[in-house]
């Protein structure tokens, strides 16, 4: 009999709680808003007005101090002669050294032979920053000059950069609102008010290089140096509400 009124009892809470689920009115979905997502891309020439140029010494010997010696004294004279062409200490950094030896190595008949060092080679380089770029020339000029024979490359560097690509910027919201509108204008539906901006590739453009040289000091020539321009260049994404 106990039994039959705890059943009685559960089914009677059951039922209650049933109804007062189909009591609750169903939750009606938020309608989504339609939007409209465009890239639009600004793009400005500037002209460089620094460079970066790396020049060093390359020096061989029979022993590794002969090398080193040979090297300092004429890393020394390039270092001294960039300076008395206007270039600041602040602007010449050591970006390289190295001592290696040269080997020689056996012919195919003497497989059994092991390589044996035959010299050694030293080599020392600096990265000169010109902040003139009439000057870099004469820079290079001099330093070669005086025994610089290794010059890796010219990174034309535009100093303001970031500052010029809000120029960039500002042509790059342009485009994507024009771009905006075409595409609302052809659909018949109108751009109520922006969502989002997101800047998706401003940057400062990675230097330019110019090709690498190596010279020696008896085939030394004025050197003529173009700088030319740089893209700067800017991409931004805007999402809009838009409206029937």
């Amino acid at each position: 009999m106990h039994l039959s009124m705890m059943l009685r009892a559960g089914l009677v809470a059951a039922a209650l709680a049933c109804a007062a689920l189909m009591a609750i009115p169903a939750r009606a979905e938020t309608p989504r808003t339609p939007t409209l997502t465009l890239t639009g891309t600004g793009e400005i020439f500037a002209k460089p007005d620094m460079a970066m140029v790396t020049s060093g010494v390359v020096t061989e010997a029979e022993t590794a101090r002969e090398a080193l010696d040979a090297n300092n004294a004429a890393i020394a004279a390039v270092i001294a002669a960039i300076k008395d062409a206007g270039i600041e200490a602040k602007d010449i950094q050591t970006s390289g050294f190295s001592v290696q030896p040269r080997y020689r190595y056996p012919k195919k008949s003497d497989d059994d032979e092991a390589p044996r060092i035959v010299g050694y080679r030293v080599s020392n380089a600096v990265t000169i920053r010109v902040r003139d770029l009439d000057a870099l020339g004469g820079v290079l000029d001099q330093a070669v000059t005086v025994g610089a024979n290794s010059i890796s490359g010219i990174d034309f560097i535009v100093s303001d950069a970031d500052k010029r690509l809000d120029e960039a910027r500002a042509i790059a919201m342009k485009d994507a609102m024009r771009k905006a509108q075409i595409y609302a204008d052809a659909a018949g539906v109108t751009l109520t008010r922006v969502l989002s901006i997101n800047e998706a590739g401003g940057y400062r453009p990675v230097p330019r290089k110019m090709a690498a040289m190596a010279m020696r000091a008896e085939a030394v020539a004025d050197v003529a140096v173009e700088a030319g321009e740089q893209a700067l260049s800017v991409e931004v994404n805007v999402t809009w509400e838009i409206g029937g």
